[in-house]
């Protein structure tokens, strides 16, 4: 029994998961930094998890929202800047769904 590698396979998958895995991981940060800089900082509430994770409290949510609220009113973009950080924010999270979706299909059709 004699095992091969096909080498050249190989590094092209390994190519094309970490370009994949760079250019979703930049397109979030990136979205997310728009999102933020539009005034819409993204806050999560609280929810109950194990003792491993620490769990903040209605009150440090009700100070995180009102910190959120004040730093998007001094914020020195103008509505039209603020509107336009709001469509690339959602313009790079569309991008990172069509690379997830467009390496779903190259690993199901590709086969």
């Amino acid at each position: 029994m004699n095992v091969t590698i096909d080498w050249l396979a190989f590094l092209q998958v390994f190519a094309a998961a970490l370009i994949g895995a760079t250019a979703i991981v930049t397109f979030y940060a990136l979205g997310l930094r728009l999102l933020v800089r539009s005034g819409r900082a993204p806050i999560v509430s609280p929810a109950e998890f194990t003792d491993a994770i620490t769990v903040i409290s209605e009150k440090e949510l009700k100070r995180a929202a009102k910190q959120a609220a004040k730093a998007a009113k001094k914020s020195p973009l103008t509505e039209g800047q603020k509107t336009l950080a709001l469509i690339g924010a959602y313009s790079c999270f569309v991008l990172c769904g069509v690379a997830v979706i467009a390496g779903i299909l190259i690993i199901v059709v590709g086969h």
